[in-house]
C-alpha cells in the first residue's frame, strides 16, 4: 500500500493543487492529512474543500483548532492571520451549506490516528496538536527518550516545516541525507513528512511524503508550484502580513 502524507499547507491552495496532482500521477492508496490545513494562507476555504474531498484521514493542526477555538501561544502575525481565516470561513465561499459542513469537518478532527505500527499526529507523539519537535532536539537525550517512550513503532507529524527522520541514535536525517529515501526498519522513528503550503528548510518547493508500507520505505517528494501567485494574494490582503508571501519565495 502507498499512502500520501501531507502536513502544513496553511490555505495555499497552489500548492496543493501541485501535490495532488504529483499524488495522481503516482498513484495512491490512501492520503492522510496531518493537520493546519489553514491559517497563514489566501485560500483557506478552497484548500478545506480539496481535503475533504480527497483524504481518507485528517488530523487537528494547531491552526485548525485555533480557527475553533482561542488562539493559545501565537505570535501577532499568526494571530492576526487566524482571525481573518475565521472570518473567510464565516462568510463562506459557496453556499452555506458549504460554510457548515467546513466548520463540522474541523470540529470533528481527531487529535491522532493510529494504524498500527504507525500513528500519525500534528504536533508529537506527548501532545499531538501543539508540541513542537524540531532538529536540534536531538542534543535533548531525555527529551528524546520521553518522545519515543510515547509511540510503539513510527510516529509520523508534521508543525515545524522541517522535513526529515529522527532515530533513537539521536540523529535527524535530512531527506537529502538519505537521497529522499528512508528504510523503515526495526526501530522506532519519528518521520516529519514537512509542509506542503509553507516550507522552511529553505527549499520553497512543496514537500509530502509517500509512505510505501509493503516496500516499508518513506519517500520525500519535492513539487515546484507558482508560489509568487501565492504570494500576490497574500499582498492583496491587508490583515495578512507580507512577510508571509516573502516566506513562501525563500523557503524558509
Amino acid at each position: 500500500m502507498k499512502r500520501a502524507l501531507i502536513s502544513d499547507i496553511h490555505g495555499n491552495l497552489e500548492a496543493l493543487q501541485a501535490v495532488m496532482a504529483d499524488i495522481d500521477d503516482i498513484g495512491v492508496d490512501d492520503i492522510y492529512c496531518l493537520g493546519d490545513i489553514i491559517g497563514y494562507g489566501p485560500n483557506p476555504c478552497e484548500c478545506l474543500d480539496v481535503v475533504m474531498r480527497r483524504c481518507n484521514r485528517t488530523i487537528l493542526g494547531n491552526h485548525d483548532q485555533a480557527a475553533l477555538f482561542d488562539p493559545d501561544g501565537f505570535n501577532p502575525m499568526a494571530l492576526r492571520a487566524i482571525y481573518w481565516t475565521r472570518d473567510q470561513l464565516d462568510a463562506g465561499n459557496g453556499s452555506q451549506s458549504q460554510v457548515n459542513a467546513r466548520w463540522d469537518f474541523l470540529g470533528e478532527l481527531p487529535r491522532f490516528v493510529n494504524d498500527e505500527p504507525y500513528r500519525f499526529v500534528h504536533g508529537s507523539p506527548r501532545d499531538p496538536t501543539n508540541e513542537y519537535v524540531f532538529p536540534e532536539y536531538v542534543y535533548d537525550t531525555r527529551k528524546m527518550e520521553i518522545l519515543f517512550g510515547k509511540i510503539d513503532q513510527y510516529c509520523f507529524m508534521g508543525h515545524t516545516h522541517l522535513p526529515g527522520v529522527f532515530t533513537t541514535s539521536c540523529e535527524f536525517i535530512s531527506p537529502e541525507e538519505c537521497d529522499h529515501t528512508y528504510s523503515l526498519g526495526s526501530t522506532k522513528l519519528l518521520v516529519n513528512v514537512g509542509s506542503v503550503g509553507q516550507p522552511r528548510d529553505e527549499n520553497p518547493r512543496a514537500c509530502y511524503v509517500i509512505l510505501d508500507t509493503d516496500a516499508k520505505t518513506v519517500t520525500y517528494r519535492r513539487v515546484g508550484y507558482d508560489f509568487n501567485a501565492t504570494a500576490e494574494k497574500i499582498y492583496s490582503h491587508p490583515d495578512l502580513d507580507n512577510a508571509l508571501g516573502d516566506r513562501l519565495k525563500r523557503g524558509h
